[in-house]
């Protein structure tokens, strides 16, 4: 019998399945790249374990990063979901912000995910101080209940007005419906987000219901394939603020893996980069489809309290900040009826993909236009879904759909696409750092995905970031993350009240019940944890604001004063806005807990490139590239072969099974003690 003991982290996108294996016995890593199986992600999910790992029975953990919750939102395909709420608010789902689709405009439709039909109302009704005025009438909750069955809904969710002051009429409401329901499948918005403002609660609570009956059965398939393959492995599910959780808390809270994925791979490029001595990092995952960009200040990557996976759809839960545009490899470029050039949004996906891949699509896309540039070998496809690329078919594409019509040659339109992509690539991470204050020439960029590194050299020029961290295995980045990711469990509690009147001894009761709660979530799983810290911090304003800052305390409740919060909101504000508003009265609105279950660290000297080849004998061969309007030569290394302090100048390529890296004339690419390529400007590190 093997004495290995894997850890295995699965990452499914929309093109292909990633594995990251560990064996935490010997320190061995080995990765895996297969196509995704749309129809069923599960195969696929099973496949790459399968090439991976090999014996199923020497698995102990599988952490999955996963898109099934995203894709359902996205494309509205959840489960058929009531809701039962206080009488004259079933609108509020549909009313939300009052914004508009179109925000310089007075048209678009909205539908939400809960038609008004299955929005029933019954008597019930708490006040904003958290007083009972109505019982709930549990009669009518049953009557509502067996309606919403008899419409052929699957999840229901319970959303009462001020729920989150006094849960009384909710819960009791939740406990008559689940005595009656035929499933798990009941949500109690104030058992997800027991916090003020009605809309967010509402929409987060009604999502949850929405996804569960979806999630729940992905995730029951998963653990029924690993049982027939042999495998009694714990289960864990990336969760979007970058911890993971276990099976059964995902099943009953699948709002919290709408970013599954793309936190997966910010976590590892945050553990990555730290160890290369890189604490302020830009994170550019570029998939078959989209474009996320995240920022990484100080060695932290930033949660946002609230995200709007698509228009109308709210999610009010600690989520790690990105943003996504549409411009993946897929992304297919244009000439619309101006004559202009565009590239994406829409996408050829995995299905049937770039025109290279042979499969059907005869528009050109990212990929396509990288193939015709050399940049990417016909003959070396990544991830084993097509033996060879047509290189002809691309190329005739984009002649016929963007040369003819833009009145250029087929080379300078293939460039012409990689420029549009890379603009607006460009515009992503102007976003999340000029426009939120911090200077690009401070931070580093760190693609992966399977076409991020092929874009890295011209995002560098573009935006003047100071260099670039190609980590070892770019394409199987968010697989890694998945296995370094810590356990994580938050919950907020409103509080609402003035400072002054804080009840200081209640609130370290609270926050040590709530977080002793938590805790015990955490311990059971089976996970290995070797420490569990606390966090918390107050969501304050100044009296008078609607818009809140979070403000940390101190680990230890019992070190919580007056006057420690007063002073960490005057910083945080300070930090924030540059000035305080001196004589105003202070508000806390939120209590937020994070328990943190700390996994036994990945030692990252694993990924020490060998030294049993020199530089020069990495040299594969030579390629003609085309790179600002004339052809280049470049050499072609074998990137996983190179050793430690070996250096490359461009114009170079380093191709490996899972991505391919650009170093374009004028940069050069040094490999780190970790493996990874430090991409860097001749003239600075020359100089």
């Amino acid at each position: 019998m093997s004495s290995s003991r894997l850890v295995v982290g699965v990452d499914v996108g929309g093109t292909y399945t990633d594995v990251f294996v560990l064996d935490e016995t010997t320190g061995n890593l080995k990765v895996a790249k297969v196509p995704s199986t749309v129809s069923d992600q599960s195969q696929g999910f099973i496949a790459g374990i399968a090439e991976g790992a090999g014996d199923f029975s020497d698995i102990s953990t599988v952490v999955h990063g996963t898109t099934v919750g995203t894709n359902a939102l996205l494309e509205r395909k959840g489960a058929k979901t009531g809701i039962i709420t206080t009488r004259g608010f079933r609108d509020v789902l549909e009313m939300r912000r009052r914004d508009r689709p179109t925000t310089w405009g007075l048209w678009g439709m909205f539908e939400p995910v809960v038609t008004r039909d299955c929005r029933l109302e019954i008597d019930e009704r708490t006040l904003t101080d958290g007083t009972v005025r109505t019982e709930v009438d549990l009669d009518q909750v049953r009557i509502a209940a067996r309606q919403l069955l008899s419409e052929g809904c699957t999840a229901v969710c319970i959303f009462f007005i001020n729920g989150y002051a006094n849960s009384h009429n909710e819960l009791l409401a939740a406990q008559a419906v689940r005595e009656i329901w035929p499933n798990p499948h009941v949500t109690a918005a104030t058992e997800i987000l027991p916090e003020i403002r009605e809309f967010e609660r509402c929409s987060t609570a009604t999502l949850n219901a929405y996804l569960q009956p979806v999630v729940a059965n992905y995730l029951e398939k998963l653990k029924k394939g690993l049982r027939n393959e042999g495998a009694s492995a714990d289960v864990m599910i990336v969760q979007s603020n970058g911890g993971v959780m276990n099976v059964d808390t995902a099943k009953l809270m699948p709002v919290r893996t709408a970013l599954s994925g793309p936190a997966a791979g910010v976590i590892a490029a945050q553990r990555i980069a730290g160890a290369a001595g890189f604490n302020n990092v830009i994170t550019c995952d570029m998939g078959g489809t989209s474009f996320d960009v995240s920022l990484i200040s100080n060695g932290e990557s930033a949660l946002a309290a609230q995200t709007e996976i698509d228009f109308g759809l709210v999610v009010r839960a600690p989520m790690i900040e990105i943003s996504t545009i549409g411009a993946g490899g897929g992304s297919i470029a244009h000439v619309d009826k101006g004559g202009l050039l565009e590239v994406g949004p829409e996408s050829a996906g995995s299905d049937p993909g770039p025109v290279a891949y042979g499969l059907g699509n005869h528009r050109p896309t990212v990929t396509d236009a990288n193939i015709v540039l050399g940049r990417i070998n016909a003959d070396r496809p990544i991830g084993g879904k097509i033996e060879r690329l047509d290189l002809e078919a691309a190329k005739s594409a984009i002649e016929k759909e963007i040369a003819k019509p833009l009145g250029i040659s087929a080379m300078d339109a293939a460039e012409a696409i990689i420029r549009i992509a890379n603009a607006k690539m460009a515009g992503a991470i102007r976003l999340i750092s000029i426009e939120r204050g911090h200077d690009p020439k401070q931070f580093a960029a760190m693609p992966f995905g399977g076409g991020g590194s092929l874009h890295t050299g011209a995002l560098m020029n573009e935006i003047g970031l100071a260099a670039a961290i190609v980590p070892r295995y770019p394409g199987i980045t968010s697989a890694i993350g998945c296995v370094v990711a810590d356990m994580r469990m938050d919950l907020v509690q409103t509080v609402n009240t003035l400072l002054d009147d804080l009840d200081f001894d209640a609130m370290r009761g609270l926050m040590d019940r709530i977080a002793s709660d938590l805790e015990a979530t955490l311990k059971q799983s089976e996970a290995v944890l070797t420490a569990i810290e606390r966090q918390f911090e107050f969501d304050m304003l100044y009296l008078g604001q609607t818009h809140t800052i979070a403000v940390s305390a101190a680990s230890d409740p019992a070190d919580l004063t007056l006057q420690s919060l007063a002073k960490s909101f005057e910083i945080t504000y300070l930090d924030a806005y540059g000035r305080l508003l001196e004589g105003v009265k202070m508000r806390v609105v939120n209590l937020r807990v994070a328990v943190i279950g700390k996994r036994p660290r990945l030692d990252l000297s694993g990924f020490t490139p060998p030294a049993t080849k020199t530089t020069e004998q990495c040299l594969t061969g030579q390629r003609k590239i085309w790179h600002g309007g004339i052809e280049h030569t470049a050499d072609v290394y074998e990137r996983l072969d190179l050793p430690a302090g070996s250096t490359i100048e461009g114009p170079a390529l380093a191709e490996q099974p899972d991505a391919t890296i650009f170093i374009d004339p004028g940069l050069k690419a040094e490999t780190d003690q970790y493996g990874n390529l430090i991409i860097t400007r001749q003239e600075q590190s020359d100089g």
